[in-house]
């Protein structure tokens, strides 16, 4: 187009000058003319021709550029394609591997190896205060990782103070079951209540309510089995759950029984109140049906005395948790307001001196028992990593019915059961703790406990938590 309007533009200034009527136009001066144009003609074909050239040259440049562009970015997708398999591949052969490390100094004004909480029958595998001066505390080694889309495992293995390794929780479970539904199977700590479903590391102090001591023994309240829970689709949380298990452990016994041994359900509840307020509610029930389950006592004359009981164990527990933090953010101040009440109601046969260490012969008579307890506690962080909290422990030992010694059989009386004396045991309880990370806890408690009868127990405790590899978030 610019070539054409050149030609265009010396045509018509030729014919302005060839035909101007006020002057004369000598054929030299057009030839001058003509031969200027020609100049200009061949000036800016000139310079038409390089810039077309550095064009076609910028264009093919500007084209091998963005080829080689496109190879590298395919490289590199392809290279992180690659490691991204690779990462997977790897975590489907590295789970995610965690351990628990803790330790206590315990100042204790009564033996623990005697102690008990009188006028509630024992597990039989008491857990009370840790030992005297240094001990090492529950240490867990958690594995876990999903299986695949369908389904997760976890496996926890504790060693105790006594040097014994202990499966805690070996258990798999459901990731995409649908509608709200999730299945879980193996061995794992119940969803009754609330603090039993937490590991110990995870407890606001160094050891369990006197409540869940005596009615679930001590620690979390664990079995084999299987555990349907649903999420409702509701404005608010909403949380049924059903379990069926082998009711080995206290309150049950392990049994070579077929079938469903323990049963539990629960329904959890809860939701925001504003901006800063959050709550959780619940009500749960577990049923066992233990058989001999034994204990250890004393008779009349200090001698020491196998018992067992054998018959049915129901367990209510009703729970509330209610947190604060400003605006929601508990990073600099928060307040968790804590409480459970368990009730708990067993009938059946109570079997003195099983063993015959007494050389009286063992005897049978019928037991019911309905006792209750309950625990409030209140943990504030006043300040960042600083925490101080305050519990108040309390148990009923309730209506218990011995028919030896009702009906003085054998020649029996209540001296002869002095663990089921009636005793009303209670407990306070302070501590104070500083969070160097999300990783390690000191704390410091003091405990004055009245679980035995007639022996006050002023306890003392430094412990530390040191939490090493991957650790999921703990439970609300």
């Amino acid at each position: 187009m610019q070539r054409h309007f050149i030609s265009v533009a010396a045509a018509a200034a030729t014919l302005a000058f060839a035909s101007s009527p006020a002057r004369a136009v000598s054929d030299a001066e057009l030839a001058d003319i003509r031969g200027q144009l020609q100049q200009v003609k061949e000036q800016y074909q000139s310079r038409l021709d390089a810039l077309e050239k550095r064009l076609a040259d910028a264009e093919a440049r500007a084209a091998r550029a963005e080829e080689k562009a496109g190879r590298a970015e395919a490289t590199a997708a392809t290279a992180t394609q690659a490691e991204t398999h690779a990462r997977g591949a790897a975590s489907a052969f590295n789970p995610e591997v965690s351990l628990i490390l803790q330790g206590t100094y315990s100042n204790l004004s009564q033996d623990p190896g005697t102690y008990e909480i009188t006028g509630f029958i024992p597990s039989g595998g008491e857990i009370g205060p840790p030992p005297r001066s240094f001990s090492v505390g529950e240490s867990e080694l958690v594995i876990s990782a999903s299986v695949d889309p369908w389904f997760r495992g976890q496996f926890t293995a504790a060693l105790t103070p006594e040097n014994e390794v202990e499966v805690e929780e070996a258990f798999i479970q459901t990731l995409a079951l649908g509608h709200g539904f999730g299945l879980k199977a193996g061995r794992f700590f119940s969803g009754i209540g609330y603090i039993n479903e937490q590991h110990p590391h995870s407890w606001d102090f160094v050891d369990a309510p006197l409540a869940q001591r005596a009615f679930l023994g001590g620690s979390n309240y664990g079995d084999d089995g299987v555990q349907l829970k649903w999420l409702a689709p509701a404005p608010f949380f909403l949380e049924l759950g059903a379990e069926a298990g082998r009711g080995k452990d206290f309150p049950g016994s392990d049994r070579d029984k077929n079938g469903i041994n323990s049963s539990a359900f629960f329904v959890h509840v809860g939701g925001d109140a504003g901006a800063s307020h959050s709550w959780r509610a619940g009500l749960s029930y577990l049923r066992s049906t233990p058989v001999d389950r034994g204990y250890e006592d004393l008779d009349s004359t200090g001698v020491p005395v196998a018992n067992a009981f054998s018959g049915s164990s129901k367990l209510l527990i009703a729970d509330l948790v209610w947190k604060w933090a400003p605006n929601g953010d508990p990073r600099d101040r928060n307040f968790k307001l804590q409480g459970e009440y368990y009730r708990r109601k067993e009938s059946g046969t109570l079997s003195f001196d099983t063993l015959d260490l007494s050389g009286f012969g063992s005897q049978s008579g019928g037991y019911d028992a309905e006792q209750s307890g309950w625990y409030l506690q209140g943990v504030y962080q006043f300040m960042p990593r600083w925490r101080v909290g305050l519990r108040y422990d309390r148990l009923d030992s309730g209506d218990v019915t011995n028919d030896m010694v009702l009906f003085n059989t054998g020649g029996l009386t209540a001296a002869d059961f002095p663990g089921l004396a009636p005793h009303d045991p209670d407990r306070l309880t302070a501590m104070l703790d500083y969070s160097f990370s999300e990783f390690s806890r000191l704390r410091l408690q003091y405990a004055r406990d009245d679980a035995r009868l007639n022996a006050g127990d002023d306890q003392f405790f430094v412990q530390y938590i040191m939490s090493l590899g991957a650790h999921g978030a703990h439970k609300w």
